[in-house]
């Protein structure tokens, strides 16, 4: 008998730092420059407090629905019971695509990273070693996996706090920099609250979105999860008072201490900060870190994108093949044209650069932000169900947070999205989106609904009631 189903082997620990660590990457190395240089230094303390309070909303969201129905793949699951098929399907296909693109992006950057030490071997090289450790960690077991992703995202966590550390020691005075750029909090005003203006902060916003993207991955880990019900809602709540400080931490540390018109004009600003008060090989750590970073973010690609096309089979909106689990849980066939995907976004990256590659690359920019929406969506039609039967008690929060904290989550998304528009840096990427999003549903409703010959999903209507009391 083929298997297929998975094991609940991952533990708490390892769910708090993959949600911890998944959205600390090159949004926040190197990305939060931009922001910087964009919406000057409050502004962007700011746009980063906006984006820690959505994040928090959304992930509210996430451990409410996990425990309601604790799925592998569970924006899509989720999205598919209570708003419908075809948004399910949607939601799927974009986190699929997010993650899959992002492999061929990580493999490529970890490649050139390695060149900074061995400029004489090939970026292919690197970037094939390191899809084979990346494949290594996925094939054999959800334990493997991780405890590997646990160790990488150490060593992003461990680099935060030692910056944390540097960066007040400079502004209480303790250590000195070797710079004549004056430091202080007084920066952060010296060019006025907001240099480019108040709508700087919001066309940002999809960047520092993008910084703040992979936290929603603790609820892929729901059907792999020891004990989701606890392990969820645990990891969810000390992963918000870390990000507020990680992220908002490090964000005020670097306002205060680089001028916002020299930020990120030649480097990352970590390595400027380290650089400032002589840490030797500031350079060679902070590559060091940016490239586990990156190998973090590759290796939790190709998990998320691996359970979601491991999802639509079980929901029998896919071929049933890549439902197929080996011994150890691991669906297998889904694991390899997920990576298989990577490969080619890797390789449309070298001969279609400046067409395929830039369209796929502004889709799946904006598909995580498709998926939040969804989230909360999800969870404002979860509660509107338990109210029509009078069973508001089995809500985790308070009654006063509904309809608030899903609606609030919903807005919030939805406009970071509209106010791309605003950004011309920005704006293609929702110009390719509206297409790609009216084509998932066309395809959904062509393919399940108009040839009745072809109908083979579980219909969402007729068992969300089932699904919701098991």
């Amino acid at each position: 008998m083929t298997k297929t189903t998975l094991k609940r082997a991952m533990s708490a620990r390892q769910i708090q730092m993959i949600g911890l660590a998944s959205g600390i990457g090159t949004g926040l190395f190197l990305s939060s420059a931009y922001t910087i240089h964009t919406a000057g230094a409050l502004g962007t303390i700011l746009a980063y407090t906006i984006g820690a309070v959505l994040v928090y909303l959304i992930m509210l969201s996430v451990a409410e629905l996990s425990i309601a129905m604790p799925q592998t793949g569970a924006f899509h699951y989720h999205a598919q019971k209570l708003i419908g098929p075809a948004t399910g399907f949607l939601v799927a296909i974009s986190y699929w695509l997010t993650w899959t693109i992002a492999l061929g992006s990580e493999f490529t950057a970890s490649g050139i990273i390695m060149q900074h030490w061995f400029p004489h071997v090939p970026v292919w090289a690197f970037s094939g070693f390191f899809i084979l450790i990346i494949l290594l960690s996925n094939v054999f077991s959800v334990k493997i996996f991780g405890e590997s992703e646990y160790w990488l995202a150490a060593i992003k966590v461990v680099a935060i706090i030692v910056f944390l550390f540097i960066g007040v020691s400079i502004l209480t005075g303790i250590v000195h920099t070797n710079t004549k750029t004056p430091v202080g909090f007084q920066n952060i005003f010296s060019h006025g609250a907001f240099p480019n203006g108040i709508g700087a902060v919001f066309t940002t916003m999809l960047a520092v979105n993008f910084a703040f993207s992979g936290t929603e991955l603790m609820g892929i880990t729901a059907g792999e999860a020891v004990n989701p019900e606890k392990a969820i809602p645990k990891a969810i709540k000390a992963v918000w008072w870390r990000q507020v400080v990680f992220f908002i931490g490090s964000i005020t540390i670097l306002a205060a201490i680089i001028p916002y018109e020299k930020a990120g004009l030649t480097e990352s600003p970590f390595v400027t900060v380290f650089s400032m008060v002589g840490v030797p090989y500031a350079a060679d750590i902070m590559n060091f870190v940016i490239l586990t970073g990156i190998l973090s973010m590759a290796n939790s690609g190709l998990y998320a994108s691996t359970r979601m096309l491991w999802s639509l089979s079980h929901e029998n909106l896919i071929s049933p093949v890549f439902e197929r689990t080996n011994r150890n849980g691991i669906p297998v066939v889904a694991l390899i044209a997920s990576l298989a995907g990577g490969l080619l976004a890797l390789f449309s990256s070298f001969v279609a650069a400046g067409s395929l590659y830039l369209i796929l690359v502004s889709i799946s920019g904006l598909a995580v932000v498709f998926v939040w929406i969804a989230i909360a969506w999800s969870h404002f039609k979860y509660y509107r169900l338990l109210k029509k039967e009078d069973r508001i008690n089995e809500l985790r929060y308070p009654k006063w947070a509904y309809p608030v904290l899903p609606l609030a989550g919903f807005i919030g998304s939805s406009l970071s999205v509209i106010l791309v528009i605003f950004d011309p840096n920005q704006r293609d990427a929702l110009i390719w989106s509206i297409p790609f999003v009216l084509g998932v549903y066309a395809y959904y409703y062509i393919r399940f609904k108009w040839w009745p010959k072809h109908q083979s999903v579980k219909t969402a209507n007729s068992k969300i009631r089932q699904v919701i009391d098991k």
